[in-house]
């Protein structure tokens, strides 16, 4: 099974900007498309930015078009969330994942060969 770790989030004011990293360890990441995941306090989990597996396509919910970038480096087999205009209500904690691409943003599949969720990475963003 494929297991993923994320990092890089943090406490942010509004407008503020993080890069969130996604690193995999003991497989290649780049035979898989990755999806940004978050679950903000008391709400299901929910897409947010998706990439395919060279890079060449990328997706983003309509909250964060414009404000998000999906990035990846095979070579250093991270894929990365950058996130400026930071607002409260990105506010959540954020997981990444292999994906099925294919699919909207909202409805974001893993793939069948992606291991439990990990820990994921806070993002808290207050003034």
């Amino acid at each position: 099974q494929l297991q993923l770790v994320e990092s890089g989030g943090g406490l942010v004011q509004p407008g503020g900007s993080l890069t969130l990293s996604c690193a995999a360890s003991g497989f290649s990441l780049d035979n898989y498309a990755i999806g940004w995941f978050r679950q903000a306090p008391g709400k299901e989990r929910e897409g947010v930015s998706c990439i395919s597996a060279l890079g060449g396509s990328t997706n983003y919910a309509d909250s964060v078009r414009g404000r998000f970038t999906i990035s990846r480096d095979n070579a250093k087999n991270t894929v990365y969330l950058q996130m400026n205009g930071l607002k409260i209500e990105d506010t959540g904690v954020y997981y990444c994942a292999p994906i099925l691409w294919g699919f909207t943003i909202a409805t974001l599949r893993r793939h069948p060969d992606a291991g439990p969720w990990g820990q994921g990475t806070q993002v808290i963003v207050s003034s």
